[in-house]
């Protein structure tokens, strides 16, 4: 974590690379009440359905994503974002090469 005032990425995209037939992924920012990891998807990759015990803002950087959120999907192109709230099942897949910005908010 940083105690810094302020902590700047120049470009989230340049951080992780989509490999073949693989989903990697990159924690880019720690600070108080935020956590930033960064996912580079293959096409047909997925992160199956799961929960998180915060919010979270997921925003397509990059590609186009099906995010699925308590039973709805959404089709994300760059620039598109979602908020998903705690505890709300939700799942991602990649309908082309695609990178994934994560941002876990905390209020502890």
């Amino acid at each position: 974590m940083t105690d810094a005032p302020f902590t700047t990425v120049a470009d989230a995209t340049e951080l992780v690379r989509v490999q073949p037939d693989a989903t990697v992924s990159r924690t880019i920012l720690r600070a108080a009440g935020v956590r930033v990891v960064v996912f580079a998807f293959d096409a047909g990759q997925e992160l199956t359905e799961h929960t998180a015990a915060m919010p979270v803002l997921l925003q397509v950087l990059s590609g186009r994503l099906a995010i699925t959120a308590d039973g709805r999907t959404d089709d994300l192109a760059p620039g598109g974002l979602m908020h998903v709230g705690a505890r709300v099942p939700h799942a991602v897949r990649a309908a082309e090469p695609a990178i994934l910005m994560l941002t876990m908010l905390d209020a502890r």
